[in-house]
């Protein structure tokens, strides 16, 4: 009866055995006959790992989005990476104290002065192409970002929720505002999007330690106080971790010394010395708090006008996204609160060091606009609008004067005879304008500098200072004879009347008026003003 029985259950497993392959062998089939009839679907969806248009589509407004930005946040988009970078190529231009300090990485400014080699052995190094490749570039590692962004909330969640997020980082005003800049803090945003997809968070499908912490360690090498909305999050993957041995010796540790490693090489090679930037940028701005020579705000600032402002009128779908987001998106809202607070606790405060938890807040507003049933589109309606209309007059009417006078400076350069009969003094508050980078011209210049004190000083000034007490007595006591004036002078409106004697007295005649901003304030006017010196007997 054994026997028989054995028999009987191997007979019945070669049936089923045959009956599986059968079954694998229908299934290969009809997987080849799918991909085959798919084969276009497959090529669309072969770029990022999304749609080959959708892709197409964020690239493309982003180059839009570059553009029509056309005014200027802050002067380190341009000292701290184009003018460095033309400075690396063609040996002219002017690195500020924060270079003589090594207190700033040439990582961030290769990037750049890669591009402007390439123009310059292609010969096609034109100041146009200068100023607007290296935002091209910034634009489309932008769209990258954008793109991580949405696939990884589509492995989160759902297409749904995805498109809703998607949205709402397209439509921010600041994210329009900042990511075609050539700012670190552009980068830094970029990086930390991208280091996010391959973060481990429950539900990710594409996470990976290396790839995450490489991109983390690259954003702290080009801004070292990148690291810390990272500091939560790295925090919480080592909590987690079962194998944390192993994460750090193979994982972290690797990375870290490669990327270190990398940027000494790279600085050693610049700065002749071996140079650890990331230790002198945090001393002078974290440690010593030096920063506060450039302007200090209350402790609370980022919660009352930083944050608020920055986040627009996305604010009520953040809140109400904060409610309905499920719990495992915690550590987004807690690695925000531990980023707020870290940097409310330094006296210099800036919009655009919230910047890179910007892409977070977007996640809860998403999760907002896809629970929204009757209200949904008016408030989409209101959304693309409030913020469309303050991208485009931050975009292309606030600050755009000190853009515009650089046009100027171009065309002055160009038509002079030699380059030498022509000079430029920008008395406006230091770095108001770009420089070389954005004139491309050996061009005789000067600005008015305000380099901090480190010496310890307590009644410390600044040339900007200095001459803003008493601008006319500094003129007088500057150009003592003719020979010595320059042919052009560029002011803000503001300092016109006040200087206007020393105007009269040295044949300075306005030539030229560029408007700025609708909102002067202290030093800064509305309009700037160009001024050049007629020689007598050659009036125009």
């Amino acid at each position: 009866m054994e026997r028989e029985g054995g028999d009987g259950g191997l007979a019945l497993r070669v049936l089923q055995n045959r009956s599986h392959e059968k079954m694998k062998l229908r299934k290969r089939k009809s997987t080849l006959y799918l991909s085959a009839q798919e084969r276009s679907t497959g090529r669309r969806r072969d770029l990022l790992g999304e749609n080959i248009y959708l892709v197409l589509f964020t690239i493309a407004l982003r180059i839009f989005n570059c553009f029509l930005v056309q005014t200027s946040f802050v002067p380190d988009e341009y000292w701290q990476s184009l003018e460095v970078a033309h400075h690396m190529v063609f040996n002219y231009g002017y690195l500020t104290w924060e270079w003589t300090e090594r207190l700033r990485g040439y990582t961030y400014p290769l990037i750049f002065a890669s591009i402007y080699k390439i123009l310059h052995l292609l010969g096609q190094d034109s100041v146009q192409l200068l100023i607007w490749i290296p935002r091209l570039a910034q634009a489309l590692l932008s769209a990258v970002a954008d793109i991580r962004l949405y696939s990884l909330m589509k492995q989160l969640e759902n297409r749904e929720v995805a498109r809703w997020v998607f949205f709402c980082q397209l439509c921010s005003w600041f994210t329009w505002y900042c990511c075609t800049r050539t700012l670190t803090n552009t980068m830094e945003t970029v990086l930390t999007i991208i280091a996010l997809f391959y973060y481990p968070l429950e539900g990710s499908k594409s996470m990976n330690s290396v790839k995450y912490s490489s991109l983390v360690a690259l954003a702290f090498i080009i801004r070292p106080t990148a690291i810390i909305p990272w500091i939560p999050l790295l925090f919480r993957h080592f909590c987690q971790e079962q194998r944390k041995l192993d994460l750090i010796l193979h994982h972290f540790l690797p990375v870290g010394f490669v990327t270190l490693s990398w940027s000494l090489i790279i600085d050693r090679i610049f700065f002749g010395q071996w140079t650890l930037v990331q230790f002198n940028f945090l001393k002078f701005n974290v440690l010593q708090n030096l920063g506060t020579f450039y302007g200090s705000h209350p402790w609370h600032w980022y919660f009352s006008q930083g944050f608020p402002v920055v986040l627009g009128t996305h604010l009520p779908f953040f809140i109400h996204g904060c409610f309905l987001a499920p719990k495992r998106y915690r550590i987004l809202l807690v690695t925000m609160l531990w980023t707020l607070l870290v940097y409310s606790m330094l006296s210099h405060k800036e919009f655009r060091f919230i910047y890179p938890v910007l892409p977070f807040c977007m996640v809860f507003c998403g999760y907002s606009i896809t629970h929204l049933k009757t209200w949904k589109k008016p408030a989409l309606s209101f959304l693309f609008l409030s913020n469309m209309l303050l991208a485009l007059y931050t975009g292309l009417v606030h600050q755009r004067g000190t853009l515009d006078v650089m046009s100027y400076i171009q065309k002055v350069c160009y038509n002079s005879p030699n380059k030498s009969s022509a000079s430029i003094l920008i008395m406006m508050p230091c770095h108001s304008t770009p420089y070389y980078s954005h004139v491309h011209c050996p061009l005789p210049m000067r600005f008015l500098q305000c380099p901090p004190d480190l010496t310890g000083k307590s009644q410390y000034l600044d040339e900007a200072d200095i001459f803003y007490l008493n601008p006319l007595n500094w003129l007088h006591k500057e150009f003592q004879d003719d020979a010595s004036l320059p042919t052009h002078l560029i002011i803000f409106s503001v300092l016109e009347e006040e200087i206007s004697a020393f105007l009269i007295s040295s044949n300075y005649e306005r030539t030229a008026v560029f408007f700025h901003t609708h909102l002067p304030e202290g030093r800064i006017g509305s309009h700037i003003y160009v001024y050049e010196r007629k020689l007598k007997g050659k009036f125009n």
